[in-house]
């Protein structure tokens, strides 16, 4: 028997789940006495239907025949000569400069104590090395032929990878550069799917690991395993839900002041151009619920799978980033270097737009709040790598990190560069 593609074993699972919702709150109707059942959740037909691919699932009837598709992601290495830096825009007194290069796919990045720096990757299964030698930067793969190992942290001068399938620690690899990995993937008890499973990772204020499991699918009602976001104690132990309703996040940080945590959300595709729009959420307490799969955005009830008020009980986004926009990693802002309206601001890149006719994102935001984590203003700050005449873009800005001197480091998954964002007065 051929196996189940992802998306059919989502959907088989999102029936499985909707049955057995129903039939306990059937069951707790009756034994309260009421008159009749409540009614179960519409689940649209759409949700289940077999698609070739898992990215075209949520799609209508009437969007069969539509050319939208994810972006193709270039998977080989970008000479410097053909980063365009001189068509990237900053503010006045800013500076870019190309920091490291031949990182094709390079995502996220965690720095060792002695300063190396660590890249993950999604397509390409790679995990990589930079080393700075003042002048210059060398690059060189710790790791290859993973799946998808988008999840680096470091915890001194220690590498944690995740992949979707396993969890590698390279023990004090920063100063050992042939420390062999450690398996630790029994002790986190990772969820199987792919879809939407690539993660972002990082050690929280607490000491805890941060870990995301994104939905297994565009849009279902998912398994009790997915859509969370949870953390651990380094050794895998001591797991806990602190999030749910959250469909994919992939890039999150925590304030500097309330060290309340801060994540981007993805918003589900096929439910039209302007909708609904990536979120950025704040995190108060733990056990809040996102909204995934019945309620998006700012309070847009989805398409397919419907409730009745299906918003209730949900935490709202601090601010909606763009739909379909990608928005991808977040950074707080705590150095020196730039000028004083920028502490405490967070950097948020959006890698931007595959789902949308007229493409959006492809840039860095910054986004301020008052004291109280409302009333936030988007701005723009890195920008030019769409061209919103044709719609083609140059890269594709994915993660932010901050080095000890103030300065941004900035990832372009697309071209495999690292870009080193400074400030003079």
């Amino acid at each position: 028997m051929p196996q189940q593609s992802t998306v059919q074993t989502a959907a088989r699972s999102a029936r499985h789940v909707t049955r057995a919702a129903f039939a306990l709150a059937t069951a707790a109707a009756l034994l309260a006495g009421c008159a009749s059942p409540p009614e179960p959740p519409t689940v649209s037909a759409v949700v289940s239907a077999p698609v070739a691919q898992a990215w075209q699932q949520g799609r209508t009837p009437d969007q069969a025949n539509s050319t939208l598709a994810p972006l193709a992601g270039k998977l080989t290495v970008t000479p410097p000569e053909q980063i365009p830096l001189n068509q990237f825009k900053l503010p006045p007194g800013f500076k870019l400069d190309l920091w490291a290069h031949g990182l094709p796919g390079g995502r996220a990045m965690a720095r060792a104590d002695n300063g190396k720096i660590y890249v993950g990757t999604r397509g390409i299964g790679r995990v990589y090395e930079i080393t700075d030698n003042g002048s210059t930067r060398s690059v060189r793969v710790v790791v290859d032929k993973l799946t998808q190992p988008a999840g680096v942290a470091v915890r001194g001068n220690t590498l944690y990878v995740f992949a979707i399938n396993r969890v590698l620690r390279f023990d004090d690899i920063a100063t050992n550069p042939n420390a062999q990995p450690v398996d630790m993937t029994a002790a986190f008890n990772l969820p199987p799917e792919q879809h939407h499973n690539w993660k972002y990772v990082a050690f929280g204020p607490d000491g805890k690991l941060y870990v995301p499991f994104g939905a297994p699918c565009n849009i279902c009602i998912p398994g009790q395993e997915y859509a969370q976001i949870r953390r651990y104690n380094a050794d895998g132990s001591g797991m806990e839900v602190i999030a749910r309703g959250v469909r994919n996040t992939v890039g999150f940080d925590w304030h500097p002041v309330t060290k309340e945590m801060w994540f981007t959300d993805h918003g589900r595709d096929w439910m039209g151009d302007d909708g609904p729009e990536d979120e950025l959420n704040r995190m108060t307490k733990v056990g809040l619920n996102y909204g995934f799969p019945y309620c998006h955005a700012n309070g847009v009830a989805d398409r397919d799978i419907r409730k009745a008020n299906p918003c209730d009980g949900v935490t709202l986004p601090v601010a909606t980033m763009g739909p379909h926009a990608a928005a991808m990693g977040v950074r707080f802002y705590t150095g020196s270097m730039f000028p004083a309206e920028y502490r405490n601001a967070m950097f948020v890149a959006r890698k931007g737009s595959w789902n949308r006719t007229k493409k959006i994102g492809f840039d860095v935001v910054t986004v301020t709040t008052d004291a109280n984590g409302r009333n936030a203003q988007v701005k723009p700050f890195l920008t030019g790598f769409l061209n919103s005449a044709d719609d083609s873009f140059a890269g594709r800005p994915a993660y932010i990190h901050q080095q000890p001197d103030g300065s941004l480091l900035i990832s372009d998954e697309q071209l495999g560069a690292v870009y080193r964002v400074s400030y003079s007065r």
